[in-house]
């Protein structure tokens, strides 16, 4: 071919390949609006929702202005409703040889069963309550029909869990459940835990245990409370009176000989507890809102990518309306604009491979119930989900950042590594944004990993990313207003969210699930 024709044939490819090479996900994150995700908020976060509490009528409210919202973007929505209990304990108390032990003051439970009481019974010590290959504090124990007492945590020496053998805790200590299941696997007729600074985590807990609680009506199920055995947290003034009444020497020794691993004897046969628990129901529903659109691809649109975030918050306190701006207002309104953009690419041609579920659950702020529901209810099946990107709390800005323009990633190793490297890959290319993973230390006492939706998700293998910004003075305070919202922080986190699923719904292979630790299957 001569020069001159090899230019001009280059002349009219050049703009082909140009065309060619256009990055769709670029151009439509950009169409994420900082305006519109303020004007959502404002109204998500205004006083006519009456602060979004579970179940209350600005929950409802909220959940129709989210109907409307996908209706004007053309998606449909559909609500999945869930069935919940208010229980309302009152005057519950606890004596033991006739001292009077106080609700909250001395012990405190998250749940129980029916309005009841237990008389005396004998009290067995099993150390940390734990049972593995590597550490079993029942063997050789009895404790059917008895009231077993265990210490907290997991035993620790010279810096190292005797569990785990590393400087990392094992689920014994993060998950509360485990040490109960055990209990009633071995056949206990009640469950005591001696919480280690009980007055500090009490200081933190307090208003929710002074206040109704709710959890998922589950009624007839396995998962029916009234199937489980009574479970308490107690001080340990309360574990002192229990023990020494109960025939052991006291807990300074107990405690010692538990980290050793001996067993513990006690020298009287029966104690006269008698624990109180008043419960009073109240049955209520909620809803998750869903909103689906189908992918563009027939061999991958059955997989799902889910984006999800809690739109309900704590209601009217003292007379105060919180109207939780940040919490999770601003993880709500963000998935709505997500949404908007997909809906763009997809009316444009360019929709992505795989389904997105746009997911908005509620029950959040009382324990993450409507997630659970979900995931215990899926409306798509989990074996087709690929992931979940959680936002909850990307508005603000906390004490140990100057700059705001970072974000806070929880989750996203704990499973798979392909999500993990597409999430730094994305923000490395697009964001730029200084990624802290403080929160994602196992050791972290926030344990924020479990203290958020995505964790209903990653209990079934899912590999998940929860985006946070931190916690700040107006958390859970009439103060979290939308005022003080940082909303270009908040359009760049929602860019780098957008950004990481358009690379997982449009990949050719699903991610991996290839990361095993105290994370998975609990």
């Amino acid at each position: 071919m001569k020069k001159n024709a090899i230019i001009i044939l280059s002349f009219f490819l050049f703009p082909l390949g140009i065309f060619a090479q256009k990055d769709w996900s670029q151009e439509y994150a950009k169409r994420i609006s900082e305006s519109r995700l303020k004007e959502h908020l404002y109204f998500l976060a205004s006083d006519d929702m009456e602060g979004r509490e579970t179940g209350m009528e600005g929950q409802r409210k909220a959940a129709d202005f989210l109907d409307q919202y996908y209706e004007s973007i053309g998606i449909k929505t559909q609500r999945q409703i869930f069935p919940l209990k208010k229980l309302y304990f009152t005057d519950s108390k606890t004596e033991i040889n006739g001292e009077t032990f106080l609700f909250i003051k001395d012990f405190y439970f998250f749940s129980a069963k029916k309005t009841e009481e237990i008389k005396a019974s004998e009290v067995v010590f099993v150390g940390y309550g734990i049972h593995t290959k590597e550490w079993n504090d029942y063997q050789n124990l009895d404790v059917k029909n008895k009231i077993v007492v265990c210490l907290s945590a997991e035993p620790v020496k010279k810096g190292k869990s005797l569990i785990t053998g590393t400087e990392e805790f094992s689920d014994w200590t993060f998950d509360r459940e485990l040490k109960r299941k055990e209990a009633i696997q071995q056949g206990a007729k009640m469950f005591i835990q001696i919480d280690q600074n009980y007055d500090q985590y009490m200081s933190r807990i307090k208003y929710y245990l002074e206040t109704p609680r709710m959890t998922l009506d589950r009624t007839g199920s396995e998962d029916d409370e009234d199937l489980t055995i009574p479970y308490l947290h107690c001080s340990e003034r309360f574990a002192e009176a229990l023990l020494k009444n109960a025939g052991y020497k006291n807990l300074a020794a107990v405690r010692k000989s538990a980290l050793k691993g001996k067993k513990v004897k006690s020298k009287k046969s029966t104690l006269a507890l008698n624990v109180h628990i008043h419960v009073k129901r109240e049955d209520l529903v909620s809803d998750n809102v869903l909103a689906f659109m189908e992918g563009e691809d027939p061999e991958l649109r059955a997989e799902v990518v889910v984006i999800s975030a809690h739109y309900d918050h704590v209601g009217i306190i003292n007379g105060q309306i919180h109207n939780g701006a940040d919490d999770d207002g601003s993880g709500t309104v963000s998935v709505m604009e997500i949404a908007k953009a997909f809906t763009d690419a997809k009316k444009e041609g360019h929709g992505p491979k795989r389904s997105i579920l746009f997911l908005h659950v509620s029950g959040e702020e009382k324990g993450l119930l409507g997630s659970e529901w979900y995931s215990d209810h899926p409306i798509y099946p989990l074996a087709n989900t690929v992931c979940d990107l959680n936002i909850d709390m990307v508005g603000r800005k906390d004490v140990d950042h100057e700059d705001e323009r970072y974000v806070y990633l929880i989750g996203s190793d704990k499973l798979s590594t392909d999500l993990h490297k597409i999430s730094e890959n994305c923000n490395q290319k697009y964001t730029q944004l200084k990624l802290d993973y403080t929160y994602n230390d196992p050791n972290d006492p926030n344990q924020f990993y479990y203290r958020s939706d995505h964790y209903n998700f990653a209990k079934h293998n899912i590999p998940v990313i929860f985006y946070f910004s931190g916690v700040h003075e107006d958390y859970h305070k009439p103060g979290d207003d939308p005022d003080k919202i940082l909303y270009s922080k908040m359009t760049e986190i929602d860019q780098l969210v957008f950004h990481t699923a358009w690379e997982v719904a449009n990949r050719a292979e699903k991610l991996k699930v290839d990361v095993t630790n105290d994370f998975n299957n609990k």
